[in-house]
């Protein structure tokens, strides 16, 4: 049984304070020269007043309900992917549907760190293949900064926070929006010591009064997962586009996990994708994880990059390991 879906509306939705390479200049060795050089970050925004995953997933999804001319009363499901819920119990999912005034809806989180959008996509599209008349809001937000050591040089400068949502329904005459035609997700677990967060979980428990440790926070072996992302994301986008028949000339955008521009790049590279097609908005964001897609994404159907007949393909990498690619026409 095959049920086509589309995506009826999208927002997104970033903290107000931004961090630039110069405040990094003042908080760890760093200059801007290097960060732009090796990530092609220039700045970021940063939940410092205390901005939430929820609120910034809130602030994300009234805005693609409103994009979808939809009210949240009409929802039938609600999808968060993060790693940065407000609270390990209750769920950011039931948050959200608390925060936008529905109940008995079923709400649910998603972990897949930066390829959460595609995985939560896909999950969306089995729900609308079971329940033809749903309308699933995906929402992806993660306060990055919450899990950043600041001390971390190699790390503090790659994130930033943010979200973005969609709202997806069953495609049907009349409506606009993005077909999504297909979405490939993969994991390997193999690999998963090489980009963390440990501390906190079951495995690394907290203890009352003992010092937070190193592993709380974002540890990653740069050069390690600069290779398997580069290898993965192209590879998991070139399986999509073969199994459709298509060619890097059928595709008008690209938009890929915006990791940093080293990654873009090498990416874009082996794809032989032209750069006049390649989407980034990392310059402004850094690395929002589960929310680097959807915001890329929205924010480029709202500035006109991509425009009606396009066809997209999203790709993306992320902790776990996960990977992902999508084909969106719109």
């Amino acid at each position: 049984m095959n049920t086509s879906c589309i995506i009826r509306g999208m927002g997104h939705c970033v903290p107000e304070t931004r961090l630039t390479n110069a405040d990094f200049e003042r908080m760890v060795d760093t200059n801007n020269e290097w960060i732009i050089t090796r990530t092609g970050i220039r700045e970021r925004h940063v939940a410092l007043k205390g901005e939430t995953c929820v609120d910034l997933c809130l602030g994300a999804s009234q805005k693609a309900l409103e994009n979808a001319g939809m009210a949240a009363s009409e929802l039938t499901h609600v999808l968060v992917a993060t790693f940065s819920a407000d609270s390990v119990i209750p769920s950011a999912a039931c948050m959200l549907s608390h925060r936008l005034g529905i109940a008995g809806r079923m709400a649910m989180d998603l972990s897949a760190a930066c390829s959460g959008f595609l995985y939560a996509m896909e999950t969306a599209r089995a729900l609308i293949v079971l329940h033809p008349e749903a309308k699933i809001l995906v929402a992806c937000g993660d306060i990055v900064s919450s899990r950043v050591d600041y001390t971390d040089r190699s790390t503090c400068v790659l994130f930033g926070d943010g979200a973005g949502a969609v709202v997806m329904t069953a495609d049907a005459p009349g409506l606009s929006g993005g077909r999504v035609q297909d979405v490939l997700v993969a994991a390997d677990g193999a690999m998963g010591d090489l980009l963390t967060v440990k501390g906190g979980g079951s495995g690394t428990p907290y203890k009352l009064g003992e010092t937070i440790r190193h592993d709380f926070f974002v540890e990653m072996n740069g050069r390690e997962v600069y290779k398997h992302a580069v290898r993965a994301m192209s590879g998991v986008c070139q399986d999509i586009m073969t199994r459709h028949g298509l060619t890097r000339d059928d595709v008008d955008v690209f938009i890929p996990h915006q990791a940093n521009l080293r990654i873009v790049e090498a990416v874009g590279k082996r794809l032989s994708m032209p750069e006049e097609k390649v989407f980034t908005n990392l310059q402004k964001y850094g690395n929002t994880s589960a929310a680097s897609v959807p915001l890329a994404l929205s924010e480029a159907v709202a500035d006109g990059f991509i425009k009606p007949g396009n066809l997209v393909l999203l790709g993306t990498f992320g902790g776990g390991f996960t990977w992902g690619s999508a084909l969106v026409r719109f």
